[in-house]
């Protein structure tokens, strides 16, 4: 994708952010006939600013939620508010290109979803919300190249894992750099886990999360971090949920600890932490919750360069096993029979040249046993291995598979192979799952690499395992994939040094990674 802003120009848009909400009830840019009907609201209804998302050559959605009091269910009147929106070609407004008004609903905690369409494919937009006299910041956003483009490039950045207390979303300030086209998140938006003073910050709340409210105002903390918002202020987001969102290793109707909480009393969470999901997250009406249910693996297309794959590997899957005699069950599934023939319908009849899969958690095998034998990582791919494995058989006839992971808290860079029990299998693709945003906060690194080298023999399908926090990046062409473990030095104070930890590549039609 082309056209990006500078850094300078980004970083200007971002402060003239506070400049533009303190001028908002001088400047209503809809005409009066179309304005909103005013109701009188609380000062910071844009308290947890705005985003975009899931990208498409014509159209993007673009989000925001009012918020007044954000960390006490929102502050607002329990009534529908008008929102009016607008689309420009430029910062300042003076080539406007879609508005209109959306409703901010209380059932939806007051999020407003406008799916925009009969976009221009391939280009940089701005957009701003205004309600109650009150205008949000400016965002900047872009479409997706056009369907049957063959060339150009597009630079991904990959993030998950931000558990508020572990440390500060510094990361993101370095991606905002970065100018990413857009942003793929993989899980663990936010931690359920109750308040805790062990880390640089806390917990809002008094315990985990089980109500709606409580949801929201978990999420409404997390929306604070200043650089969280500031990446979603100026590049779309693709979004999909790992376990966190709702409680640790749950997996389908099955929470972790059954034996404290009730089926009844689970659906019930799902059902409140889907909605909350859903009111804080760009994405469009298709994800809009059926109770315990919501429809997030879904197909984004990125003109003849990249068809990705984003999967849901959580209300489909099995219980989670312990034992290896279990991982090898033919009858255990992580993705459910509906969705693996849509992943591998998708696979097959793609016209990309590259076919990115985004799974929330490692599909690489991970033996953690020195020596002899085996110990895998159960909640990953490792603990449904007929599934994963026949997956792998058929990334042989797929063109260019790579997988981009999270959960592990840790940068795990592999070759997917047809048979981890064989060192001489095929290669079939590449897998990055990428490090935490703050998530284990700032680990010991010479203790990392004693406890995890001596593994590195027994997993030689690992090209590059370390414990900073970061993302990745990575720049896509016709030829191949350029990708950068980018790390910060500290996640404990609101700023931080970044730098390039490693660079490695992924060539057109050679599957497998190598460092470069």
């Amino acid at each position: 994708m082309t056209g990006a802003i500078s850094p300078h120009r980004r970083h200007l848009l971002i402060a003239g952010a506070a400049v533009l909400g303190a001028a908002a009830s001088a400047q209503l840019w809809l005409p009066g006939t179309a304005r909103a009907a005013e109701v009188t609201l609380p000062d910071g209804v844009f308290s947890l600013g705005i985003a975009s998302g899931d990208p498409l050559p014509d159209g993007i959605v673009l989000w925001t939620r009012l918020a007044p009091d954000p960390l006490n269910g929102g502050g607002m009147p329990d009534t529908v508010v008008l929102v009016e929106w607008e689309l420009a070609e430029d910062d300042r407004f003076r080539k406007p290109v879609r508005r209109g008004v959306a409703q901010a609903r209380p059932e939806y905690g007051h999020s407003v979803h406008v799916d925009v369409r009969d976009l221009r494919p391939d280009r940089s937009y701005w957009y701003r919300f205004r309600a109650s006299g009150q205008i949000s910041p400016t965002g900047r956003t872009r479409t997706a190249p056009h369907p049957h483009s063959k060339g150009g490039s597009l630079r991904i950045a990959l993030a998950s894992c931000q558990n508020w207390q572990h440390g500060y979303f510094t990361p993101y300030a370095d991606m905002l750099q970065q100018e990413p086209d857009f942003v793929l998140f993989v899980g663990d938006y936010i931690y359920e886990s109750t308040p805790s003073s062990a880390g640089p910050r806390r917990h809002e709340g008094t315990g985990e999360p089980y109500t709606l409210e409580q949801y929201r105002n978990r999420y409404a903390q997390y929306r604070t971090d200043p650089d969280l918002a500031a990446m979603h202020a100026n590049t779309p987001w693709v979004v999909t949920f790992d376990d966190h969102e709702v409680d640790n290793d749950w997996a389908g109707e099955i929470p972790q600890d059954p034996d404290k909480q009730s089926h009844d009393a689970f659906v019930a969470r799902l059902t409140a932490a889907f909605q909350a999901y859903y009111e804080h997250m760009p994405v469009r009406a298709s994800a809009i919750p059926n109770g315990p249910h919501i429809q997030m693996y879904r197909r984004l297309e990125f003109g003849r360069l990249v068809r990705l794959n984003v999967l849901d590997t959580r209300q489909f899957r099995s219980d989670q096993v312990t034992s290896q005699a279990d991982a090898q069950d033919p009858s255990l599934t992580m993705l459910g029979a509906e969705q693996k023939q849509w992943l591998l319908d998708g696979l097959h009849d793609s016209p990309a040249r590259w076919n990115l899969i985004a799974s929330q958690i490692m599909m690489a095998e991970t033996d953690l046993q020195i020596g002899e034998g085996k110990l895998w990582y159960y909640d990953a791919w490792d603990g449904y291995q007929v599934e994963r494995n026949a997956l792998l058989q058929e990334f042989a006839d797929v063109r260019n598979p790579v997988v981009l992971s999270g959960d592990r808290h840790l940068t795990m860079i592999s070759d997917l192979k047809t048979d981890y029990g064989d060192p001489d299998s095929e290669v079939v693709g590449a897998e990055f799952v990428g490090t935490s945003i703050s998530s284990n906060g700032d680990q010991d690194q010479a203790a990392f690499h004693a406890e995890w080298d001596p593994r590195m023999p027994d997993n030689p399908h690992w090209k590059l395992i370390d414990a900073h926090r970061g993302y990745h990046l990575f720049d896509i062409d016709r030829h191949g994939i350029d990708a950068q473990v980018r790390v910060v030095d500290t996640v404990r104070q609101p700023t931080a040094t970044p730098s390039t930890y490693a660079r490695l590549r992924v060539e057109n039609g050679r599957p497998g990674v190598e460092l470069a």
